[in-house]
């Protein structure tokens, strides 16, 4: 499992104007099953997704595909981690706010 962390490189106006871009990028991963969860920072300055994938390589060519990565908008930090527990309502914890 991996963490996601996105700092933008560029004022806010450039990422909002490459943010529906960036969105469809997330549906294709929550999709195809890499994305669990993902959200912006507070403050504005970047995102964080939490991520599975066979490796940090596979991980990368993924990230390679969002338009934020290929204009050069943000910045990426890929941590890996071993999940070693969990809440037993795990789902309660995220409201989802778009």
């Amino acid at each position: 499992m991996f963490i996601i962390e996105l700092t933008y490189k560029v004022p806010l106006e450039q990422i909002d104007a490459n943010l529906a871009g960036h969105i469809d990028f997330l549906e294709k991963c929550y999709a195809d099953g890499h994305f669990i969860v993902s959200g912006r920072k507070i403050p504005r300055d970047g995102g964080i997704i939490l991520a599975i994938a066979e490796s940090k390589l596979v991980l990368a060519d993924i990230i390679a595909q969002d338009p934020f990565y290929q204009l050069r908008l943000a910045d990426y930090t890929i941590t890996e981690f071993h999940v070693s527990k969990t809440a037993d309502d795990i789902a309660s914890f995220f409201s989802v706010n778009e």
